[in-house]
């Protein structure tokens, strides 16, 4: 498909391009600003844990508009922090050379107007381990045990639901789909005796899974032809992931979620309609 002709390997697979900017930040309070979309589960997953360790005055938000172009993510008017329309500005003060996607989250540099970083899997690891060091969220007795399940989680189901809805060939797609549903087959049955993915707290592995979960219903099972079963009808990833939602749940926007993806991905969706449902209330009952 069009939008990710550069992903695409000559199987029909997505393959995801690797993310440019990888540079560590300094912890300096005020510096960085956060340019996310909240219609993104990677940026979705940065928001929490900012929310989660209070650094929401340390680094600033940005939010850009749930629909992408081929200009890229555009900012509703221009940001006031970084004087710039489209995120691809600060990618192009990075590396005036840079030809790739343009992802979010990205942390900018408010001193340069450069990014810093577009690597999501690291970026709130950091906001633990640079900002928070005290993090409950990545802590160390528990690490080996929390990277054992993001690898697979991230493979099989942030990356996978992507896999099985940018597939051009069908062989891709089904390679995708078995591989999505074993793994939350294996998910369901740990939560059957657990109520968190490790120990018995909330941490960076939970919240990556979650964001998947949240957008699972609205969007995948249909839009990205991931419907062996939807996230209700799998009762211990459900009771899970509203026991979640409880926690951080007024960070999800639903609008911008739909929007985005069914309008956004015109090779999947042409007519451009968002689906009324399903019922965002049923995540508190």
């Amino acid at each position: 498909m069009a939008q990710f002709t550069k992903e695409t390997s000559t199987t029909g697979a997505f393959v995801r391009q690797p993310n440019r900017f990888t540079a560590r930040p300094v912890p300096e309070p005020g510096r960085y600003r956060l340019v996310v979309s909240l219609a993104c589960p990677w940026a979705h997953r940065a928001i929490i844990v900012r929310k989660l360790l209070n650094l929401e005055d340390a680094i600033s938000l940005a939010v850009v508009d749930p629909i992408r172009d081929e200009r890229g993510w555009r900012f509703p008017e221009t940001d006031p922090v970084l004087n710039i329309d489209f995120l691809r500005e600060a990618y192009l003060r990075a590396d005036p050379e840079y030809d790739g996607r343009v992802t979010v989250p990205a942390l900018v540099d408010t001193t340069t107007g450069e990014v810093v970083t577009n690597d999501y899997p690291q970026l709130t690891l950091d906001f633990s381990l640079l900002w928070r060091p005290e993090s409950t969220l990545y802590p160390e007795h528990l690490r080996d045990e929390i990277d054992a399940w993001i690898e697979p989680i991230f493979h099989h189901v942030n990356n996978g639901v992507y896999k099985a809805g940018f597939a051009t060939s069908q062989d891709a797609y089904e390679q995708a789909y078995t591989a999505l549903f074993a793994e939350l087959d294996r998910i369901e049955a740990h939560l059957g005796t657990h109520d968190y993915l490790v120990g018995d707290q909330l941490t960076e592995v939970d919240i990556r899974l979650w964001t998947t979960l949240v957008r699972f219903d609205a969007v995948y099972h249909n839009h990205f032809k991931c419907n062996r079963n939807k996230l209700t009808e799998m009762p211990n990833l459900w009771a899970y992931a509203k026991r979640l939602y409880a926690m951080f749940g007024d960070t999800v926007d639903w609008d911008h979620i739909k929007r985005h993806y069914y309008v956004t991905h015109h090779e999947i969706n042409p007519t451009g309609i968002v689906p009324a449902g399903p019922d965002p209330e049923a995540w508190t009952r």
